[in-house]
C-alpha cells in the first residue's frame, strides 16, 4: 500500500497528491508514468509523474477528475493507501545537450510539462513556457512555471487572465520574432498538440509531443494503448509516451481518445451516486 503524504486542491476539477513510493522515487524522470489502482478492485489508469522527491521517497501526481476511476481517487485523503502503484514506466524525456526550449502546456497537461522545464532550468537550458487554460479558475502551477523559465506566457480562451487566446499564437510571434529553439516540447489536450506541430513544422523545429492514450497494463500487452507513427504501429506506454510530432497520426489518435466518452459519463456518475448514498 502507497500512503497518501500530502493532497492539495490545484482547482475545481485538478488535484495534487504526493504519495509514498519510495523505490519509485529513487528511479523516476521527467516524462515517464506510473499506472495505479486506488482501491484493490479498481481500473488500472495511467499518471504521468509530476515531481518526486528522492529524498522523502515520495512522487508526485496530478489529476483531473473526469471519470469514475480519479473520482475515487480523488476521495482518499492524507493518510489513507493506494492500493497499487507501480512504475516508472515509459521513457524519460530527452533533455541532455539542450541549450534553449520552448515548453508548451495546455491544462492539465501543464503538470506533465512542468518537471520537463524544471529539469531543463536545472540543467542550465533557457526555457521559454507557453501554458494555456480555458478560464482563471482553472489555472495551475504558475509560480512553479515562473521559477523554471526565461519567459513565461500565460493563456487563457476568455481572456479572464494573461493574454487572451490559444498557445499557438505567443509560439508563433517568438518563432517570427526570430527565436530559435533547439526543440520545442508540447504537452497538453491532443488538439492543442497538433495545432503546435502544425505551427512549427514551417519552421523545422523538431517538436516532442507526449501522447497519452488509453492505457491497460503499461507493458505493450493490451494493445490499448496503440498509435501510428510515421506509417508505423508505436505504443505509448514501451515506445513513449513522447515522440515526434510532425509524424504522429492526430486524427487517428483523437477518434480513438473519444471512443469512450459516454461510458465514461456513465461511470462516473454512478460513482458519484454511489458515494452519495454512502454518505446518506
Amino acid at each position: 500500500m502507497f500512503e497518501i503524504i500530502n493532497k492539495k486542491s490545484l482547482n475545481p476539477t485538478v488535484t495534487m497528491m504526493d504519495v509514498f513510493a519510495p523505490d519509485i522515487a529513487k528511479k523516476a524522470q521527467p516524462g515517464q508514468f506510473i499506472i495505479l489502482r486506488a482501491t484493490p478492485d479498481g481500473e488500472r489508469i495511467p499518471l504521468t509523474v509530476a515531481g518526486y522527491d528522492r529524498e522523502n521517497g515520495t512522487v508526485k501526481i496530478i489529476f483531473q477528475i473526469v471519470g469514475a476511476s480519479t473520482f475515487i481517487l480523488n476521495q482518499l485523503n492524507e493518510g489513507n493507501c493506494i492500493s497499487d502503484f507501480a512504475g516508472p514506466l515509459g521513457v524519460p524525456t530527452k533533455t541532455d545537450g539542450l541549450k534553449k526550449v520552448c515548453v508548451v502546456g495546455g491544462g492539465v497537461g501543464c503538470a506533465i510539462a512542468l518537471p520537463v522545464a524544471q529539469k531543463l532550468h536545472d540543467l542550465g537550458c533557457e526555457v521559454h513556457s507557453i501554458v494555456g487554460f480555458r478560464t482563471k479558475d482553472l489555472v495551475i502551477l504558475e509560480d512553479e512555471f515562473k521559477a523554471c523559465s526565461q519567459k513565461l506566457y500565460i493563456m487563457t480562451d476568455d481572456g479572464s487572465y494573461g493574454e487572451k487566446g490559444v498557445v499557438t499564437s505567443p509560439l508563433k510571434s517568438l518563432l517570427d520574432n526570430g527565436e530559435e529553439y533547439d526543440e520545442i516540447i508540447a504537452i497538453g489536450p491532443l488538439v492543442m498538440m497538433k495545432f503546435v506541430t502544425l505551427t512549427t513544422k514551417p519552421y523545422g523545429i523538431k517538436t516532442t509531443v507526449s501522447m497519452n492514450p488509453i492505457m491497460i497494463d503499461g507493458t505493450g500487452m493490451c494493445g490499448g494503448c496503440r498509435l501510428t507513427v510515421g506509417g508505423k504501429t508505436k505504443f505509448a506506454c514501451v515506445d513513449g509516451p513522447d515522440f515526434d510530432g510532425f509524424e504522429v497520426d492526430f486524427d487517428e489518435a483523437i477518434k480513438k481518445g473519444g471512443m469512450y466518452s459516454k461510458q465514461q459519463k456513465h461511470a462516473y456518475d454512478n460513482a458519484c451516486n454511489l458515494f452519495k448514498k454512502e454518505a446518506d
